[in-house]
């Protein structure tokens, strides 16, 4: 079929069951007639269907058909890095910053939501979309940008799972020793798809579930004031806060908030059988997958909740020689893990384990590090997809599975093994730290972009933002990255060396230039058509040239 006539044909088509049939459609790059001839499919062969002949406004029948993605999302606000900071909070806070961490997990839901919305309507995911709309260049950059934050947060992952490993058997698993482990029972179950989507996302829901116990067990055994829980929670004040307390605060927002869950979560909601050209059917899946990451991220809020309460109620105000003496009052091996000073507690995921042995007893430590291990191997597993996804969806890889996972897990596994190596279990706050700022300073990489892509009527159409949303969105996108920068540059000044200050400067001025290339595209698309000089953009052009009805389609519309 000629261009021209395919083209007149979409503007002048008829409706279908009174839908626009050029309606709700995706852009699409060219495709060579070998790609045509064995079309690429990532994890997706087998959709799930929905069912038909529901006509209630609200069945919990297709609630049950499109739960599965955003379970899968909310382990993203699960994994160790964000346990590590709940109970931190805890330690230095008490019930204080809950307040803080709700309205990130609301903030959170708001970007994913943007992200699902994407994904349904234009069928293609957000790198995918990044690879059409932006040039080879800004292309490649953001492409390592989020490589970068899928491998600091794949290396907190997977060190989580060794600790916990560890600490199960009792310090006879080194460091190294688990991150072999996790590699390799990570592969196993990544193949889990092959047996149907379903199962693999009831596993998911199963790593859930035992999060859940465990770490509700561990509050059921402390037994917090919920008086001062639910004050912190609904409360926005922090009564005689420090710098301490600001910091953690940062850091929270900074460890709810990641940005390759952007990516991941656009690209789970293609799992689901949808006719993208049925607006009725557009609009459906969106209400459902909002829903479902609602109910989602308020399973993961409680469990957060649990982590920070427990830690609050027993160790707020603790000094290390008050936990020195407790644990060898009770023979705990890792006594000489506190100092005899009267500093306040500082403790991580490890330390966090030891000190609920030491008050609570041996069980306490050993739920705690099976909560753990849940914790990681499911996020190191949602990590390993969102890498995929994003190095698919950027280079437009044509490898077989095997292959795609092998080269994602090398790629971030390999510094992950080289700290287990050098690092001691006990002496890894300090990375962690350094981890949580590299995940900040890709923030705006995920969150502009999908902004910009959401508030264009040419990808969106009747879905495009409105201005309310364009508007809070700008705002909440601003605040947390303002955020962020914030606890990046609290964190470089407390390195106290004028080579890295020197080092910081030269690399603010190449980031900030980056980031405001994004910025000068994101306010284009949100309607401020003055910044649109020059030639013009490529997000404006691509959307016009690879308009199609359906993305499964292979046909190249030519304008």
């Amino acid at each position: 079929r000629k261009g021209k006539n395919e083209n007149s044909k979409h503007k002048d088509s008829p409706q279908e069951n009174g839908v626009q049939t050029n309606q709700y459609s995706a852009i699409s790059p060219p495709s060579s007639p070998v790609a045509q001839d064995e079309p690429f499919s990532t994890y997706f062969e087998d959709k799930v269907s929905i069912p038909d002949n529901v006509s209630q406004v609200f069945s919990f029948r297709k609630l049950w058909a499109f739960t599965g993605p955003g379970f899968l999302m909310s382990i993203a606000y699960l994994d160790p890095g964000n346990i590590e900071s709940d109970l931190q909070s805890g330690a230095k806070a008490g019930f204080k910053l809950l307040w803080i961490l709700l309205g990130a997990t609301i903030i959170g839901l708001l970007l994913q939501r943007l992200a699902a919305r994407l994904g349904v309507v234009t069928g293609m995911h957000l790198a995918e979309v990044c690879n059409r709309q932006y040039p080879t260049v800004p292309r490649v950059i953001l492409w390592l940008m989020v490589e970068l934050a899928i491998i600091g947060s794949d290396m907190q992952e997977v060190i989580g799972c060794a600790i916990a490993l560890n600490l199960l058997s009792m310090g006879s698993i080194p460091l190294w020793g688990g991150v072999l482990i996790t590699i390799t029972d990570t592969f196993v179950f990544l193949f889990l798809d092959k047996y149907g989507l379903r199962k693999l996302e009831a596993f998911f829901g199963f790593l859930i579930t035992v999060m859940a116990l465990s770490f509700g067990y561990e509050y059921v055994l402390v037994k917090p004031n919920q008086g001062e829980l639910l004050k912190g929670m609904f409360v926005p004040y922090c009564a005689d806060c420090g710098p301490v307390q600001l910091e953690q605060a940062v850091g929270i927002v900074g460890a709810v908030i990641m940005p390759h869950n952007i990516y991941l979560h656009s690209a789970l909601v293609k799992s689901r059988d949808i006719d993208r050209k049925n607006k009725n059917e557009v609009k459906e899946a969106n209400k459902y997958y909002f829903i479902e990451s609602t109910v989602a991220l308020f399973i993961s809020f409680l469990i957060n909740v649990f982590v920070v309460a427990v830690f609050a109620q027993a160790f707020f105000n603790r000094t290390n020689i008050e936990m020195n003496s407790q644990c060898n009052a009770t023979g705990s091996p890792h006594t000489s893990l506190f100092p005899l000073n009267n500093n306040t507690l500082e403790v991580d995921i490890y330390k966090g384990g030891v000190v609920l042995g030491c008050f609570f007893g041996p069980a306490a430590l050993y739920i705690w590090a099976i909560g753990i291990l849940a914790a990681g191997q499911s996020s190191t597993m949602t990590g390993t997809y969102s890498g995929q996804f994003v190095m698919e969806g950027f280079l437009n890889l044509r490898w077989s599975r095997f292959a795609r996972v092998l080269l994602t897990r090398s790629i971030a596994i390999t510094p992950t093994l080289l700290v287990a190596i050098f690092q001691d279990v006990e002496h890894l706050t300090g990375m962690n730290d350094f981890l949580n700022v590299l995940q900040s300073m890709q923030l705006p990489f995920a969150l502009i972009p999908i902004l910009t892509f959401t508030s264009l009527t040419s990808i969106m159409n009747d879905f495009a933002n409105g201005m309310v949303w364009k508007i809070s969105g700008g705002i909440v996108i601003l605040v947390v990255c303002a955020i962020n920068m914030y606890f990046v540059v609290v964190y470089v000044t407390a390195l106290n060396s004028v080579l890295f200050y020197v080092f910081a400067a030269l690399l603010s001025v190449a980031y900030l230039c980056f980031v405001g290339y994004l910025v000068w595209h994101c306010l284009v698309a949100l309607g401020v058509s003055c910044l649109d000089f020059g030639s013009r953009m490529q997000l404006s052009r691509h959307t016009d040239i690879y308009l199609l009805t359906d993305m499964d389609s292979d046909t190249l519309v030519e304008s």
